[in-house]
């Protein structure tokens, strides 16, 4: 399962989109509990493992699933649960402590099906780009389809119950992944970050939920699911979406306009770096691959193509290293791989 995904061509994130310049790709995620079991926390091991076993029995009969890949997280190390993560399909909470949880996860990895995390089933999907209907369409089949097996925890005067109060209602978390090096360098995202606060929207790094925003991405979700319908939700996201899209192509003509010579330059420097060091850590990777992006996308750099870009920002991922040396390295031994293959593909 782990080799095909390294060399996994159908993978959401190659899919091309226009808008995926600044708006990197969609998430939506659905948190469902399935009635008459207590939520994860307060599970007994024989309570998870019959939820485990009935999602295990039921997951093939979901068409849009039936060719993918169910895993007992218990089963798996340590590092093939990292090596998830870094391919956004599960959570950080979903790494630790694996006892009775699993995964299920379709063979293109749009869609993944966390179980036995915060709550019974977190369904997700990801599209590359400004898909937030076309993702809500995937998600909501296989809602449905799940639903024709499993009960649901729900009251009609609330919602879906769920594990944390701020999911109740539609349990629905919308968002999407921004690249944003232009409000970063002209020093407006603060501002922007705290009118998102203000308006019940969170933001999250590159992995999502507790991670730091490397490498320039910012994930934007709603935090209110309660009285609101998720057409609601993904209107209201889309909204704010196109408003800091906006922004930060007002930005990147600021800086092309007035500071050009020095954006050259650090773009050109960060190139130089990726095509030359023989060790470098995933943080300065990641710093110098969103100022080469922004390179390809202004035009300044050519002839490397985004889909290089990309793939990149999760290949040199410490688990993925690993994987595809087939062995642990330490510190210093997956900085020096780290930075051969940045020289491989960027040459």
């Amino acid at each position: 399962m782990f080799e095909e995904f390294l060399s996994n061509e159908r993978w959401w994130l190659t899919v091309k989109d226009p808008e995926a310049k600044i708006i990197i790709s969609s998430r939506l995620r659905l948190a469902r509990n399935i009635e008459d079991f207590p939520f994860p926390s307060r599970a007994t091991r024989s309570q998870k493992k019959e939820i485990l076993e009935r999602l295990e029995n039921l997951w093939s009969k979901v068409e849009i699933l039936k060719l993918g890949f169910f895993v007992r997280m218990d089963e798996v190390s340590f590092l093939d649960r990292q090596f998830l993560l870094e391919r956004h399909l599960i959570s950080q909470e979903h790494i630790n402590n694996p006892q009775g949880k699993g995964l299920i996860v379709s063979l293109d990895e749009r869609i993944s099906i966390m179980i036995n995390e915060e709550d019974h089933l977190r369904i997700q999907v990801l599209t590359s780009g400004f898909n937030l209907e076309e993702t809500w369409e995937i998600i909501n089949k296989v809602d449905n389809a799940i639903s024709r097996f499993l009960p649901y925890a729900f009251l009609p005067e609330i919602g879906y119950l769920t594990a944390c109060p701020t999911n109740v209602g539609t349990a629905l978390r919308a968002s999407c992944m921004l690249h944003l090096p232009g409000l970063v360098l002209t020093k407006r995202i603060g501002k922007i970050l705290e009118l998102l606060a203000k308006l019940s929207f969170t933001t999250r790094g590159l992995f999502g939920e507790g991670t730091q925003a490397l490498g320039n991405f910012f994930q934007i979700s709603n935090q209110v699911s309660l009285g609101i319908s998720e057409e609601e939700i993904i209107d209201n996201l889309c909204g704010v979406v196109k408003q800091i899209r906006d922004q930060e192509e007002s930005a990147r003509d600021l800086l092309l306009r007035r500071h050009k010579p020095s954006l050259e330059d650090s773009i050109w420097r960060a190139l130089g770096i990726l095509r030359n060091a023989r060790l470098i850590t995933t943080k300065e990777a990641l710093s110098h691959l969103s100022l080469l992006y922004l390179g390809v996308d202004l035009g300044i750099i050519k002839g490397i193509k985004r889909e290089v870009i990309n793939n990149l920002f999760i290949v040199i991922q410490p688990a993925h290293l690993q994987k595809m040396e087939g062995k642990a390295l330490g510190d210093q031994e997956r900085d020096y791989k780290r930075a051969a293959l940045l020289r491989s593909k960027l040459k």
